[in-house]
């Protein structure tokens, strides 16, 4: 990332490979976003909550231009592709700017394929405690199954912006592992209760996960 790379400061946390519908009214945005796409690049989403904006972001690339309004406001879909560490920022435009770095994952570990195919089983798990259809090409390609389990994990938000911010597969695998296992724990607490209150309870024998 040789370019400054505008900055879009969002109370959201992009992923790579998640898609986002985007509104643009303020008119430095729809400044920011008509130079991206004359020049066909990139800008740069960044969390930004109450403490501060963040230091670690995704660019985003702007697939598709949904309405334009009479107005000059905009409905667009973003697509998230690499991760960047700030390293400087400008602020000589209407909107910000930035030196960045990219974010590159430290080497993969041998126990990576037992947490993926963990996280897998809980998030189909999941799938199947909502009533929904389990799709098992989701999974696919596996290098990548962190981010896409991620998108679809409900994580909020802080710590959505800490698993963009680890730096191994492995380690975001784990994160999601402890998200799912607490979130399955609750789902069936909350279903032995109400088994109990309706007089049927019983013991659950389903293994852990």
């Amino acid at each position: 990332m040789d370019e400054r790379l505008p900055l879009f400061p969002l109370g959201l946390v992009l992923l790579p490979g998640e898609p986002v519908p985007l509104h643009i009214f303020e008119p430095r945005y729809r400044e920011m976003v008509a130079l991206c796409l004359k020049e066909d690049r990139p800008f740069g989403i960044l969390y930004a909550s109450e403490s501060g904006m963040s230091q670690v972001g995704t660019t985003a690339w702007i697939r598709r231009v949904v309405t334009r309004y009479e107005d000059g406001r905009l409905d667009i879909v973003v697509v998230g592709e690499a991760r960047f560490r700030l390293a400087a920022i400008h602020r000589d435009q209407s909107f910000l700017s930035a030196d960045v770095i990219p974010i590159e994952d430290d080497a993969a570990s041998p126990e990576d394929a037992a947490i993926r195919q963990r996280v897998i089983t809980q998030h189909m798990k999941l799938v199947e405690m909502a009533g929904e259809e389990v799709r098992p090409g989701l999974y696919d390609p596996p290098p990548e199954v962190s981010f896409i389990v991620g998108r679809h994990a409900g994580l909020e938000l802080p710590d959505k912006q800490s698993f963009l911010e680890t730096q191994s597969e492995g380690g975001r695998l784990s994160l999601l592992a402890d998200h799912f296992s607490g979130i399955i724990k609750r789902v069936r607490r909350a279903k032995h209760l109400h088994d109990l209150s309706r007089g049927d309870g019983h013991a659950d024998g389903e293994p852990e996960l």
